[in-house]
């Protein structure tokens, strides 16, 4: 019986590692002190653990003690996807938005102006109002923190506090959204 779940481990191992699998691993950012402005206290908490717990970079309270400034703003959005024969709405579509920019504490621009856009599909039935809305929040929160993993890796791509002209990070615009998710 050993021998078999050795060999159902290794193999998993093997299978793992073929598809590119790897942990997320150490963090290492060229700024070793960074101040968060505008966030909304949810993006602002993960984000914190984010970079806290996956470095050796510490999140201060105040932006004259800081390497690097990140200053960010979010936007919410419903829209209406799809609607009966009758005019009533089945589907919404709630769109999520991070805009986003980090500057050095001397104001040299390490990332210009960018944006994270995430969308999500959702059925709707006024016969569960009270639990869908508890469902957009779920969804938002989700968005949030797919967001914020999206700006954490997007925070390790700076590899330098004074970047020369050609090494700054390009500024990541928001594409056509993708098409809802089938349901």
């Amino acid at each position: 019986m050993t021998r078999r779940s050795f060999l159902t481990l290794a193999c998993s191992v093997m299978v793992l590692s073929a598809c590119g699998f790897q942990l997320r691993g150490q963090q290492d950012y060229a700024f070793k002190r960074l101040a968060i402005a505008g966030a909304p206290a949810p993006v602002a908490a993960r984000l914190t653990r984010m970079v806290q717990g996956g470095s050796d970079t510490v999140v201060v309270e105040s932006t004259a003690n800081a390497d690097a400034i990140l200053t960010m703003s979010e936007g919410r959005g419903v829209s209406t996807l799809t609607m009966n024969s009758q005019g009533l709405v089945e589907e919404y579509e709630i769109s999520y938005s991070l805009s986003y920019q980090l500057v050095g504490k001397d104001g040299t621009v390490l990332i210009p102006q960018s944006m994270i856009a995430l969308n999500r599909a959702m059925t709707y039935s006024n016969q569960y109002a009270t639990a869908k809305g508890a469902e957009v929040d779920l969804l938002i929160a989700d968005m949030q923190n797919d967001a914020v993993d999206q700006l954490t890796r997007r925070l390790s791509l700076v590899r330098s506090l004074h970047p020369a002209p050609g090494q700054q990070v390009p500024s990541v615009a928001p594409r056509i959204p993708l098409p809802s998710p089938p349901l």
